[in-house]
């Protein structure tokens, strides 16, 4: 039996580190003392043993065509990079080792040499040290996780100041442009009806009641303005505020709309005609409230900026699909750059400036054409007239 009487005997025997000496059979021909001591066996116990006998039995099968493979093309190198190994003593105790080859020939017969090292504190504090970086990295990501939601959280506080913070200056300025344009258009009407009211009792005498009746029609109108004024203010709060949604009702459209213009014809400009005409259903399933107040601002505007003796057409269609609505005038018309600001709250198109109006009836039509889920169309041109198109789903009831 070969041993390792060629090699330096006190290198063998005083080194630190494990050697195994095993022959081209895989068996065991050589320990030294520091291997004997690791595994716990004396050198009768492992001489003339494969080299199996100190590896845990389920690396066993692995391992002889391993050292099949080795032996063949023996050189020197690592074992099992980027492996974890185990080796087993005595009393089964399995530990991790890592593990050099070396080799060499004597008497025309392969030898290997197993420098093994026992890792074990290595290893527990390379295990630590994984587990110490994956709690860290748990707890980084978990404070990322924390520090990204209160990011996510300022970020969601500020924009909601921020909206609350232009709503309150967007409703300082509604009133304080409500409270200007209030003071301006109540002064009117208020003082037509103080004067009206003081004109009607100077006249007394029986004759003179077609002047009563002028006055009386004067604060009538007068009283219809600053109602409609309020109802124009009003409307737009409780809009803001999503307190008017639509309540649909099986309704007769063209009905409805024939009262409505039989009503506005009382106000008209002297011998303006509204002319009406209707094709299609006639029953629809819709908000008959809403659709009124449509299309009453859209004939006020019509009766407001045309002149008079001159005509103002609404039409209506119904059909299967849709509910189409059109109020068209002859009057003075908008301009390319008005229309650009025609649904804003109280804007006011520089050819009526002289009109009295809030300008806000266009805003809340667009308003209650939103709630209806339709949409507004129009066109205009100075001098020559503008036609409100309105289109709403036919919904069924």
């Amino acid at each position: 039996m070969h041993s390792i009487q060629n090699t330096d005997r006190a290198i063998f025997n005083h080194a630190t580190m494990g050697i195994v000496v095993i022959n081209s059979k895989g068996e065991i021909t050589s320990v030294n003392p520091f291997a004997l001591e690791l595994f716990q066996y004396s050198l009768p116990e492992l001489v003339g043993k494969t080299i199996e006998m100190l590896i845990p039995g389920r690396y066993h099968h692995k391992h002889e065509s391993h050292r099949d493979v080795y032996m063949a093309h023996p050189k020197n190198r690592p074992m099992g990079v980027g492996m974890s190994l185990f080796a087993i003593k005595k009393d089964g105790t399995e530990f991790p080792v890592e593990v050099s080859l070396g080799n060499y020939t004597y008497n025309a017969e392969k030898y290997a040499i197993a420098f093994i090292s026992d890792i074990t504190i290595r290893k527990k504090i390379e295990d630590e040290l994984l587990h110490f970086n994956d709690k860290l990295e748990s707890t980084v990501e978990h404070r990322t996780k924390l520090l990204t939601d209160t990011m996510e959280q300022l970020q969601h506080s500020k924009e909601e100041l921020t909206k609350a913070l232009s709503k309150e200056k967007e409703l300082s300025d509604l009133k304080s442009r409500f409270v200007s344009m209030a003071s301006h258009e109540f002064r009117t009407p208020l003082s037509t009806i103080l004067s009206s009211a003081s004109l009607i009792a100077k006249y007394t005498e029986t004759e003179e009641q077609e002047k009563r009746n002028k006055h009386i029609h004067r604060i009538k109108s007068s009283v219809n303005n600053l109602t409609n004024l309020l109802n124009e203010f009003l409307s737009i709060e409780k809009m803001e505020d999503g307190k008017v949604v639509a309540n649909n009702v099986v309704f007769n459209l063209k009905e409805m709309i024939e009262l409505l213009c039989s009503e506005m014809r009382s106000i008209a400009k002297d011998k303006q005609q509204i002319i009406f005409k209707h094709t299609g259903g006639r029953n629809i399933f819709s908000d008959p409230s809403i659709l009124r107040n449509i299309l009453t601002n859209l004939l006020s505007n019509a009766i407001k900026f045309s002149p008079e003796n001159s005509p103002i057409e609404v039409s209506s269609n119904v059909t299967n699909e849709e509910i189409q609505l059109s109020v068209k005038d002859h009057g003075i018309g908008i301009s390319e750059k008005d229309q650009e600001h025609l649904f804003e709250r109280f804007f006011r198109a520089a050819n009526v400036v002289n009109i009295q109006g809030t300008g806000l009836g266009l805003h809340i039509v667009l308003k209650y054409i939103e709630i209806l889920e339709g949409k507004i169309e129009y066109k205009s041109v100075l001098e020559k007239g503008t036609i409100f198109t309105i289109v709403i789903k036919n919904k069924q009831a």
